[in-house]
């Protein structure tokens, strides 16, 4: 016997609305698009276009890019794609997949493809609608699509993205039968152990595998990990409970960095701070900083790039002024910060400036005018200093 819901015009209606909306969304979306796309052809170099951007969105710079590259691919190449995403058709994420998988080719094939998927856009979900571009692409541009499979598998590359709640993903760019082969190797390994442990799930042992293997020295031998932490001393002994920071990640739980710091191979550098304002004061015992332990303190301090928005950890950036030496500036903590080379660049671009704030702080001014202020994260909450004691009358 089978129970069928009775038709619910409540809900009905709710979905209807929701479904409206999204329809008005799609449509902003392509309004957003032409104002982006004509922001970049008066806003600068692509580069300082991208820059701003991200600022403006508070995105990272990945994503403005995307949005930016995007915006102008649309406007400039796939008026059948845009006209789709005006309509309401797609959403921009789906017009996104249209403009990434056509971004390397000629401007005749891009009308050829977007042509072709006029009338397959609609009522598709973004997986569907990438094949079909795909498809369409080695339709018709099929000697072009073999030459650029070589230079790709040529920038196979691994990335990091951090997620929630102390987890990241660690992906590799791999040409499809390499990545193929390790997943199936991965996974013949993990269903071994499975037999053996029931205690975690495939997925676990799978993962387990992924690690042990990268870890370990030349594919053998103990795994060594590699990273830098922040914690306050009392949080470390068990007498505070506050999160400690993971450089290029964010605060961690104080069990995590426990757990970390009891590993027999941890290393430990001494940083002192300001108890009321939580910014570093040294990163040694000297009181001379030489060029060198500068650098240390530097990037002890701001633990990732200092451009808003960007978190790449400082042990991998450059330090460099604020304020140019050529323009009197000090080589000093409050006019030296840690910048990746990306944004370190971005100074070089007209109409972007920095002035230092004080203790590595400084106010960036964009060329439209607007200001951000990029000053390190306290290694900690400020604490107010005590009050006298004052005697009752």
């Amino acid at each position: 016997m089978t129970t069928s819901l009775a038709f619910n015009p409540k809900a009905a209606r709710l979905l209807d609305a929701a479904h409206d909306e999204e329809i008005l969304l799609r449509q902003a979306q392509g309004r957003q698009v032409r104002s982006i796309a004509e922001f970049a052809a008066v806003g600068g170099s692509r580069r300082s276009v991208t820059e701003e951007v991200a600022l403006c969105f508070s995105v990272s710079r990945n994503q403005a890019f995307l949005l930016v590259e995007t915006s102008c691919a649309l406007v400039a190449r796939l008026p059948n794609t845009l006209a789709a995403l005006e309509k309401g058709d797609i959403d921009l994420y789906k017009a996104s997949k249209v403009s990434q998988l056509t971004r390397e080719v000629s401007d005749e094939v891009a009308a050829q493809v977007d042509a072709f998927m006029a009338k397959r856009l609609a009522d598709r979900d973004v997986r569907a609608i990438g094949r079909s571009v795909s498809g369409a692409v080695q339709k018709f541009d099929r000697e072009g699509y073999k030459e650029r499979a070589k230079k790709k598998r040529a920038r196979r590359h691994i990335s990091l993205e951090h997620e929630d709640e102390t987890m990241s993903t660690l992906a590799g760019y791999l040409p499809s039968e390499v990545a193929s082969s390790i997943y199936a190797s991965m996974s013949r390994a993990a269903q071994a152990r499975r037999a053996q442990d029931k205690s975690r799930t495939l997925d676990q042992h799978r993962a387990d595998v992924f690690a042990e293997r990268l870890l370990a020295e030349d594919g053998h031998g103990k795994p060594r990990a590699h990273i830098h932490v922040y914690v306050d001393f009392l949080t470390l002994a068990g007498a505070r409970d506050d999160p400690a920071t993971l450089a290029g990640y964010g605060p961690i739980p104080e069990w995590l960095v426990r757990e970390i710091a009891s590993d027999p191979g941890s290393t430990w550098s001494r940083l002192i701070t300001d108890p009321a304002t939580g910014q570093l004061l040294e990163a040694g015992a000297d009181k001379y900083r030489s060029p060198a332990s500068l650098a240390r303190f530097i990037k002890a301090r701001d633990r990732e790039c200092t451009h808003p928005g960007c978190h790449r950890p400082a042990e991998f950036s450059e330090i460099d002024h604020i304020l140019a030496w050529a323009r009197n500036g000090k080589t000093d903590h409050h006019n030296c910060h840690g910048s990746c080379k990306i944004h370190n660049l971005l100074k070089e671009e007209p109409g972007w400036s920095a002035a230092p704030t004080g203790n590595g702080g400084m106010i960036i001014t964009t060329p439209t005018g607007r200001t951000y202020d990029a000053t390190p994260e306290p290694l900690h909450d400020p604490r107010p200093e005590p009050e006298d004691d004052i005697p009752p009358f």
